[in-house]
């Protein structure tokens, strides 16, 4: 019992705590700070070709989407703090899908079509229960715990190495940066933590103050850019279905994205693990059904808005394990930011202005403290031959897949293209299949026999 209170004293704010609507904004805006959610929007128009127009309306379609999908998984559906943005998992086959479609001018359409008919398929997956039927048979706490530790450790490359390493700029100013920010990060952090009372703003804020710190150090250094704000529109109307763009429907092009789904959906089961365990909330049954109806009512929406399927993103739970807040409203408010900024070209070009190094230097401490979490439900598991090779060969291969050159993995199947294209839904699929297939150490056998025996004496 005071073990369950210690635990629960972790967090500042809890899931169901109450905040008023300047707290739960305050709060929420953090959350969308740290997420490079116009990334990956900006990536697919650079790939694909679109206009500068076409490319700032996919932008802002895919702000409003990340909002809307928030505010229904975390207040409506798995009713957990999950923030949703889009996934960098089905960029490759939307650019395959895009091309193989254009040459009739149905190409962003049959991305779409395909999205769509998809995202029906996950919530037909939530609805009859079978994906948690699934999760329930391959996945108890040596593999969750392992699937929370590598989608910590997946993300850590792309925190230092595309945010700081080879980010536009000085390398010597880029790590500078990094370690302001990430240092005023902990430093506000164990603030909060010394004085609970007083301190407590500075670590429930505390990745807003170091992001602010970071901006406030590269405006120093000469290097923040924010001309582009200027220029940008203070409103703009979003794309409106049917009138700005059209569906069309493709068997290859549904089974591409169905495959592509299936990849999320073994992406985003690992940021549901990272969140319930931060929250400390049980991912009951009905949380895990409800909240893959949510992920498909998420990407119906994005599809519906012109955009691309919507995921959990996993840094938030770093971020909650950070301040200690975890209040469902907070993501509310964060949703209800995305789509402000979506309607907003000043907004959110003001987002994009933050700096990648200030970025990635708050990021990677988000990505070890997921790690951490991960570790915490493993250490609560007793370690056997067997549990080593579970843990420590989906590592490997979440680094192999991270260090390996992209030009290789694009050259395999698409099937393994996409499938190796997310190194935690690999990892994860490695630990699942090592937990079921390496033989459970003949101690441990003859152990799980006599208790079985005490039992049925008893």
């Amino acid at each position: 019992m005071s073990e369950n209170q210690t635990k629960k004293s972790k967090l500042t704010v809890g899931p169901n705590d109450d905040l008023s609507i300047g707290q739960s904004a305050l709060l929420g805006i953090q959350h969308v700070l740290a997420m490079d959610v116009y990334v990956v929007p900006f990536i697919i128009a650079s790939i694909i070709g679109l206009t500068t127009k076409e490319s700032s309306a996919l932008i802002q379609s895919t702000f409003i989407a990340a909002g809307i999908a928030t505010i229904i998984q975390s207040y409506f559906c798995m009713k957990l703090p999950v923030a949703q943005g889009p996934s960098f998992i089905p960029i490759g086959a939307i650019a395959g899908v895009y091309f193989a479609n254009n040459q009739n001018g149905n190409g962003w359409g049959t991305v779409l079509g395909a999205s769509l008919i998809g995202a029906i398929l996950v919530i037909i997956l939530g609805v009859t229960g079978i994906f948690n039927r699934l999760i329930q048979a391959f996945v108890p706490p040596i593999v969750g715990g392992t699937i929370i530790f590598i989608v910590g450790l997946s993300l850590m490359p792309v925190a230092l190495n595309d945010n700081v390493f080879t980010a536009s700029g000085d390398l010597g100013q880029n790590i500078i940066l990094a370690i302001i920010a990430a240092g005023s990060l902990v430093i506000f952090a164990m603030i909060g933590s010394r004085f609970p009372g007083k301190g407590r703003i500075f670590r429930i804020s505390s990745v807003i103050l170091a992001l602010i710190i970071g901006c406030f150090a590269a405006q120093f250094m000469g290097i923040l850019d924010l001309s582009a704000v200027s220029k940008a529109q203070m409103f703009s109307i979003p794309q409106v279905p049917f009138v700005d763009f059209r569906f069309s429907f493709d068997l290859s092009s549904i089974l591409t994205m169905v495959i592509i789904y299936i990849v999320l959906m073994a992406e985003t089961t690992g940021t549901w693990f990272a969140v319930s365990n931060v929250c400390e909330q049980p991912l009951s049954d009905e949380k895990i059904n409800k909240g893959v109806i949510g992920e498909g009512i998420g990407c119906l929406i994005a599809s519906l808005l012109g955009s691309t399927p919507v995921t959990g993103y996993s840094t938030n739970a770093g971020i909650i394990s950070i301040t200690g807040v975890a209040s469902k409203k907070v993501f509310a408010a964060a949703g209800a930011w995305f789509i402000v900024f979506g309607l907003s070209g000043k907004l959110s070009t003001l987002i994009s202005s933050i700096p990648s190094p200030v970025i990635g230097g708050v990021f990677v401490i988000v990505c070890g403290i997921i790690s951490i979490s991960g570790i915490k439900v493993i250490k609560e598991v007793e370690i056997g031959e067997k549990e080593m090779y579970v843990i420590a060969i989906p590592m490997i291969v979440t680094l192999a897949l991270t260090l390996i050159p992209k030009e290789f993995i694009q050259a395999l199947p698409p099937f393994l293209n996409y499938l190796f294209g997310s190194s935690v839904a690999t990892a994860s699929i490695a630990a699942i299949l090592l937990n079921r297939i390496l033989p459970v150490e003949k101690q441990a056998d003859e152990k799980i026999k006599v208790e079985k025996k005490e039992l049925n004496a008893v």
